[in-house]
């Protein structure tokens, strides 16, 4: 019967649609996020006084300090940088940059990950290496390659300059971070800001589970309250999403695109099966006049109708499902719809099946779809058995 094939279908492309809906939101952004996390981390404690800018007062980040921060609950790494804006120049070009300077105890599996040419120097906080990662945008702005020498130039009461050699180069596809940042060791940024040995632009932190970066915060808070270094700087510990909050609107408001998303596939599917139902019912305006003539009351006659929409609901559901996992499943290996990372920090629209929210969607769409049948099906109480039976 074609209104069947139609309410099935309805029921299969909407649930299709709001699993694929779903999988992309959550791993879009579970990517953005941990790559902002990756490029620093979930919380970052800086100087209270510090300007918006990447000339950093400094505040002391020395290793008793960092044994308290590590022992906070939740906290699984502690780790120092410092930053010196400047200038590269090359013969023929030249690029505003940030010197990022960080120290032996810096996490590289997220640099790791993005390396796409050459290696990670041994960074230290004791010995200048004069050894430099780059990223890709910049080595392909300024034609630059693992083994060059890179000259860097600072401008503040006099001009200094310093010499570097490339040994790697990276790409996060995080325009903010790639258009700007140099890694280099942690001494060499400590020596061109003229502090002390154990002063530092900051300390990120990161934590074993993001859904609890406001609590760990907040300890670090009540922590840092009365806490002043020894040159009377207060810190200032902010979570990730204070730092961008821009970026974490953005990600919050793809939260209420899929709201929109999931009411329109379901109510469309739930209207496809009540035309269907009622469809069903006035084809079959004769039988149920026969049943009624033999005894059988409306509740029986609707449970019938009814368990018969919820069998074709759940074929509806299976095809819904094989559709949308295979679609996921082959973005996921294949990565076949491609990203601009420019614009979406991504190369490829990325995919993340929840268990939890795949079950979910299933609960809710059969429990949705067959309370939206019950009010249409009380049209059968309507039928007149002597009437009925001479329905043509």
């Amino acid at each position: 019967m074609p209104a069947i094939r139609i309410a099935m279908a309805g029921i299969a492309i909407g649930l299709a649609v709001m699993i694929i809906s779903v999988a992309v939101v959550v791993g879009f952004k579970h990517q953005v996020r941990d790559k902002i996390v990756g490029l620093g981390s979930d919380i970052l404690v800086t100087n209270m006084n510090e300007a918006q800018s990447f000339q950093m007062t400094p505040v002391v980040g020395n290793d008793s300090l960092m044994r308290v921060l590590q022992n906070i609950s939740g906290v699984v790494n502690v780790q120092r940088y410092s930053t010196k804006p400047g200038m590269i120049m090359t013969s023929d070009n030249f690029q505003g940059m940030v010197l990022k300077g960080v120290g032996p105890e810096y996490n590289l599996n997220f640099l790791r990950t993005h390396l796409v040419d050459g290696n990670i120097p041994q960074f230290s906080d004791s010995i200048s290496s004069n050894k430099v990662l780059v990223s890709k945008t910049i080595a392909d702005k300024l034609r630059l390659n693992v083994g060059d020498k890179l000259y860097t130039y600072y401008v503040e009461d006099n001009i200094r300059a310093r010499r570097f050699e490339v040994t790697g180069i990276y790409e996060t596809n995080f325009s903010a971070y790639d258009d700007m940042f140099l890694i280099t060791d942690l001494r060499t940024v400590t020596r061109l800001n003229n502090w002390e040995s154990d002063q530092v632009s900051g300390l990120e932190i990161n934590i074993d589970d993001f859904n609890k970066v406001d609590v760990v915060n907040e300890d670090l808070r009540e922590l840092f309250r009365l806490l002043v270094d020894r040159y009377g700087n207060q810190y200032y510990p902010r979570t990730v999403v204070e730092v961008y909050p821009q970026i974490f609107a953005w990600l919050d408001l793809l939260d209420l695109n899929v709201w929109v998303i999931l009411f329109l596939m379901i109510g469309v599917a739930g209207f496809t099966m009540i035309s269907g139902l009622l469809i069903i019912i006035l084809e079959r305006t004769n039988m149920i006049g026969v049943l009624k003539a033999l005894g059988a009351d409306n509740t029986s006659i609707r449970k019938i109708f009814l368990s018969f929409s919820v069998l074709l609901i759940r074929k509806g559901m299976l095809w819904g499902n094989v559709i949308g996992l295979a679609f996921c499943l082959l973005q996921y290996f294949f990565r076949l719809i491609k990203l601009d990372p420019k614009t979406y920090y991504v190369d490829y629209v990325p995919i993340e099946l929840n268990i939890s929210l795949w079950i979910l969607l299933n609960v809710c769409t059969l429990l949705i779809s067959v309370l939206m049948l019950v009010g249409p099906s009380y049209l059968i109480s309507k039928i007149h058995p002597a009437r009925s039976i001479r329905f043509e």
